[in-house]
C-alpha cells in the first residue's frame, strides 16, 4: 500500500517545465501563494505511532514531497530530521522526483555513503536542454534506485548515453487547457532508447494536446492516464527490479 508524506507545502517554478503546473493554478484557485514555503502538520508523519507503540504510517511505498520538491532551499533547515526518519522508517521505500538534482550532494546525510537502499530519486526532464544539464549530474551521484521522469516531455529527446544504472524511465505529457503538445513518435523513441539499454519503461499519460501519426487530439484529462495505459507500449524487463514508482 503506498501513503503520501507532504512535510512541507510550496514551491517555486525552476525551469520551462513548470510553466503549466498545475500546483500553483490549483494554489491560485484558492488564494494561496505556492512560493510561501511552510511546513506541515504531517511533518513528523513517518514517526508518529499509536497507543500502542505502532507506527500509524504503515510500511509500503512513500511518495515524498510529490507537491512540492524535497530539494527546495527554502527546506534545508527540515531535511536532515526527514532523512532521519527516512532512515528510521527501513520497512518503507520513499520516492521523490526533483528537478533540482543539482542540490542533492549537498543535502543528503551524513551517512549516505553510496545510497539509502529505501529510497529511490527520480530526476525530473522535460527537453535536451534539461536532460543534457541534469542527467549528467543525477548519474554521478550515489544512488541506490534512480529513475528518470520525462514529463511533460515537450520535444523529442535523446537519453541513450544516460540510461546506465536506470531503473525506469516515465514519460507523460502535459494537462493544460494551453498545454504544450505531446508527440508519439517522441514517445516511441524513448521507448526505442530504453529497450535498446535494457532499462523499464512506463507511458504515463498523455498530452492535452496530443499528436499520432500526424493528426491533433483534444483529450479531456480524465482521460490521460488510462488511454496511455491502453497504447500498452510499456515495457517491463524481465528479471529485472522494478523501480519503486507509482508510474507502472
Amino acid at each position: 500500500m503506498s501513503r503520501m508524506w507532504s512535510p512541507w507545502r510550496g514551491c517555486k517554478k525552476y525551469s520551462s517545465g513548470c510553466l503549466h503546473c498545475y500546483i500553483h493554478k490549483g494554489d491560485a484557485k484558492r488564494g494561496v501563494d505556492t512560493s510561501n514555503i511552510v511546513k506541515t502538520k504531517q511533518f513528523d508523519l513517518p514517526i508518529l505511532k499509536d497507543k500502542n507503540g505502532n507506527y500509524k504510517m504503515k510500511a509500503g511505498l512513500v511518495y515524498l514531497c510529490f507537491s512540492t520538491d524535497f530539494l527546495l532551499e527554502e527546506a534545508d533547515c527540515w531535511r536532515p530530521d526527514c532523512w532521519r526518519m527516512i532512515k528510521e522508517r527501513e520497512d518503507c521505500h520513499f520516492l521523490f522526483l526533483t528537478k533540482r538534482i543539482s542540490r542533492l550532494q549537498n543535502s543528503l546525510p551524513p551517512d549516505w555513503q553510496d545510497g539509502y537502499d529505501n529510497v529511490t530519486i527520480c530526476c525530473t526532464i522535460e527537453d535536451q536542454e534539461s536532460a543534457d544539464k541534469r542527467l549528467p549530474i543525477f548519474n554521478s551521484l550515489s544512488i541506490k534506485h534512480r529513475v528518470i521522469t520525462a514529463q511533460p516531455l515537450i520535444e523529442r529527446i535523446d537519453i541513450s548515453n544516460c540510461l546506465s544504472g536506470i531503473e525506469e524511465v516515465v514519460v507523460g505529457g502535459e494537462s493544460d487547457r494551453d498545454a504544450r503538445v505531446l508527440d508519439y513518435s517522441w514517445v516511441l523513441d524513448l521507448r526505442e532508447q530504453c529497450k535498446a539499454s535494457n532499462v523499464n519503461f512506463t507511458f504515463r499519460q498523455l498530452g492535452t494536446h496530443f499528436i499520432k501519426d500526424g493528426n491533433n487530439y483534444t483529450v479531456k484529462t480524465p482521460l490521460l492516464m488510462s488511454q496511455a495505459r491502453k497504447a500498452n507500449i510499456n515495457v517491463i524487463i524481465e528479471n529485472k527490479r522494478a523501480a519503486y514508482t507509482f508510474y507502472s
